[in-house]
Order: C-alpha cells, then sequence, then structure tokens
C-alpha cells in the first residue's frame, strides 16, 4: 500500500501536486457518427483540417479535405448530395463571399451545417453569415483545436445533457496502486468537489473496485460488454452500485469462469453511454496491453499514468507517455504520479531523476505508508474516510481539482505572512 506524503527528501520546487500545462484547452467533445467535406483555399488550413481528421475525437467521423475552396464546393454538389457538415475556406471581400455562400446554399440539402473560414476579422460580416444561417465563422489562421471545438459544440449543443469527462488511470508496471489511486480520486471528485462520478473497473478478472469500496455488486461492466446489444441507458443504470449520493461503481466481476477477449472497440458504446450520464467517467485501466487497453486510453480525455520509482517503471512509463503524446497531440499531456517511493531498504531512482529522465514533471509524488492505506484498504474505506484530516485527503482533492481542469496553472511563491492572511480569511468567512 502507499500514501500521498511530502517527500521532504527531494530537491527544492518539486511541488505535491503541480497541473502540468493544458497543451490542450479546454474540454471539446468528440464528434458524433456525421458525414464532413471541407474545401480549403491555403495549404495551411489544408493542412490544419487534416489533422483535425485524424484526431481521437473525429474517429467516428468521415471526414474529407480537398482544395478549391467555395467554387469547388459549388461545382461538387452541383451533382452530389451535400453531407452532414460543410467546411469552405474563402479568402474572398465581404460581397463576393456573401454572393458565393447564397450561391452554395442553393444545392445543399436540408439540415446540411456549413462552417466558412475566412481571412477578415469583420463583425458586420460575422453577423450577415449568421443571418444566412452559416453555423460558425473562423478567422484563419486557425489550429488543430479551433476546428475540432467548432465541430465537437456544433453538435454537442442538441444533446440533453452534456458530456463528461472520462479520466483513465494505468499503471506503467502491475502492483503500482494504479487502481488504489484512481478510487481515492473518484471519491475526492464526488465527495469535494461535488460532481457525479461512475467508475468502470474494466480490469474484469482482477479488479478490486468492489473491495476498495466493501462492495459485491451482481452486476457490472462485464454484462454491459458481453451484451452490445442490449446497451441502452436504463441497462446502465441497472448496471451501477450506488456508493453514495454522487458516486457509482461499474464492478467487475473478478472471476475466472471465462476468457476475457475483447476487439478494440469493445468498451467504445459503454463508456459513450456513462459519459452521457455524469460529468466525470473514472476509467481503472489494468496493465495490460491489448487493442481495447490502448484503444481505451487514447479515446480518454484524460490519463494519467502511475508508476514506481525504479527502471522497469521508468521505461515502460516511457514508452506509454511516448505513445500517448503522440496519438493525442490535441489534448493534454499525459499525467505522471509517481507512487510508493520512500520505501525502506529498497534502491530507488529518486523523483528528480525519474522526472528528467522522462522530460515530464510528476503531477503528484507518493511516498510509501504502509499503515494508513492498509487499515483504509482492509476496511473497504477511502482515505478521506479513514483519516478525513490526514494529508492524503488534501492531496487527492488537489488531484481531483488537477483533472478536473479546476485547478490554477500558474504557480505563485507564498508570501511569509501567508499563513496569518490565511487565518484573517477564515476568521472573516466565519463571521459572514
Amino acid at each position: 500500500m502507499s500514501n500521498v506524503a511530502i517527500d521532504t527528501r527531494r530537491e527544492p520546487g518539486f511541488a505535491e501536486v503541480a497541473e502540468q500545462g493544458e497543451g490542450g484547452g479546454g474540454f471539446i467533445p468528440p464528434l458524433p457518427r456525421i458525414s464532413i467535406q471541407a474545401f480549403c483555399e491555403t495549404p495551411d488550413v489544408q493542412r490544419t483540417l487534416a489533422e483535425a481528421s485524424s484526431d481521437r475525437r473525429a474517429q467516428r467521423a468521415q471526414v474529407t479535405v480537398q482544395m478549391g475552396g467555395i467554387g469547388a464546393a459549388i461545382e461538387f454538389y452541383e451533382e452530389a448530395p451535400t453531407p452532414n457538415v460543410i467546411i469552405v475556406e474563402s479568402m474572398a471581400p465581404g460581397a463576393s463571399l456573401l454572393d458565393n455562400l447564397d450561391h452554395l446554399a442553393m444545392h445543399c440539402d436540408a439540415g446540411t451545417r456549413v462552417i466558412v473560414i475566412g481571412h477578415a476579422n469583420d463583425v458586420l460580416l460575422y453577423r450577415q453569415l449568421m443571418q444566412r444561417g452559416v453555423s460558425d465563422y473562423l478567422i484563419a489562421p486557425i489550429s488543430t483545436r479551433d476546428a475540432l471545438s467548432a465541430l465537437g459544440n456544433l453538435y454537442a449543443a442538441e444533446d440533453a445533457a452534456p458530456l463528461g469527462r472520462t479520466i483513465a488511470f494505468v499503471g506503467a508496471k502491475g502492483g503500482v496502486g494504479a487502481s488504489t489511486i484512481a478510487h481515492n480520486i473518484a471519491w475526492s471528485i464526488s465527495q469535494d468537489l461535488r460532481k457525479n462520478v461512475v467508475i468502470c473497473d474494466l480490469d474484469l478478472p482482477f479488479g478490486t473496485a468492489g473491495l476498495d469500496f466493501n462492495q459485491d455488486p451482481a452486476q457490472g461492466v462485464a454484462e454491459a460488454v458481453f451484451s452490445p446489444d442490449r446497451l441502452d441507458e436504463n441497462f446502465i443504470d441497472r448496471l451501477h452500485a450506488k456508493l453514495s449520493d454522487r458516486l457509482s461503481l461499474m464492478a467487475a466481476p473478478a472471476t475466472l469462469d471465462r476468457e476475457y477477449d475483447f476487439d478494440g472497440m469493445a468498451f467504445d458504446s459503454l463508456i459513450s453511454l456513462v459519459r452521457r450520464q455524469v460529468p466525470c467517467v473514472v476509467l481503472d485501466v489494468p496493465h495490460v496491453w491489448t487493442a481495447w487497453a490502448k484503444q481505451t486510453l487514447i479515446a480518454a480525455d484524460d490519463v494519467v499514468v502511475v508508476a514506481a520509482p525504479d527502471l522497469a517503471n521508468l521505461r515502460n512509463a516511457k514508452n506509454l507517455i511516448d505513445l500517448l503524446t503522440a496519438a493525442r497531440p490535441n489534448d493534454r499531456p499525459p499525467f505522471l504520479v509517481l507512487n510508493q517511493t520512500g520505501m525502506q531498504k529498497r534502491p530507488e531512482i529518486q523523483p528528480r531523476d525519474f522526472a528528467n529522465a522522462l522530460s515530464v514533471e510528476p503531477t503528484a509524488i507518493i511516498g510509501f505508508d504502509a499503515p494508513l492505506f492498509g487499515m483504509a484498504s482492509n476496511n473497504g474505506q477511502m482515505i478521506a474516510e479513514a483519516q478525513p484530516k490526514a494529508k492524503p485527503a488534501e492531496i487527492f482533492r488537489d488531484l481531483a481539482e488537477v483533472l478536473m481542469g479546476r485547478a490554477e496553472t500558474r504557480k505563485t511563491k507564498k508570501s511569509p505572512l501567508q499563513p496569518l492572511l490565511d487565518r484573517l480569511r477564515r476568521k472573516s468567512g466565519d463571521n459572514e
């Protein structure tokens, strides 16, 4: 077992919890199964849209990108049906752009959305485009995230409920405590941030979420993944084990009476349904490398890699972080949690050396402390339940805020008077 703690032996400047750079900004919802055709005039926009088409959020959409601008779009749709979304780039001045769009509109089927990429920052032009029913107007140059955000928000607005954030936890090696960290952070998101959370234990043969929460539900993830034809929101609801008002569990069966071999998209429909029900889905991914495990990690909104401070973990963490960073170029890079540090009589790589080798600063450093985590595990409790005032409860809350986008990226130096100011601020709040 392990405990989150301040490691007084590490070098100065190593924050207990340090939010990594956004690297990807705010949350962008995935695209539904739609068809998108883009007609560009400049190579830069063409390249950006091609990159957006290969992003994980666009894996369900059919996207084609070509040159030619509005003129090519008009010629193409004179004899072809229009897709769900047309993206056209135009360098033409306002009046000419509007005339071309009016001509294009004559060939658009009902329900087709149009996004215009222009080169003029003109409020009047923007209003005229909106009056003509254009869905969005982007000003070149645009980034890949700009394109994905415009497309994602186009359809997210139609959902009855916004899509929740998915956070995947995976260990760089077996036994490093990734599940324990995942469960405690999920509990903190539900209790401290007051967000509804569902934990999906994807380690079907050996999952520990049921043990950690002292639950033995009769159904869970296995029933969902083995019955894809039955998947709907009502069926998913019946598979949830209620842990608290805001926290639910989809447990693993943790039995060996069958084999758990799945294809790459086996969990995709399940996760898509669950994230429509709650603001946060915590995915407890086992230390395996299969098509479905790889797909689950790549498709998650955020990934937390948990590693212990030894050479095998260093190698595996580097491989994981390098692959996920390359496969998710428009997302925040994977978070690194360095776990089980400071174990007596065990040689280990120092946190600073571990971080330098990966070129990634750990979001949290977790010291080895068997008594606290052992007691919580044996009692089926989270750390904040076993010892509400313990330091780990604060650390998990900070991690929860970082993962949910609630923490500030900028680090500020504390004034020597900060403790006094904090006490005065608390007293002022109590008197209000």
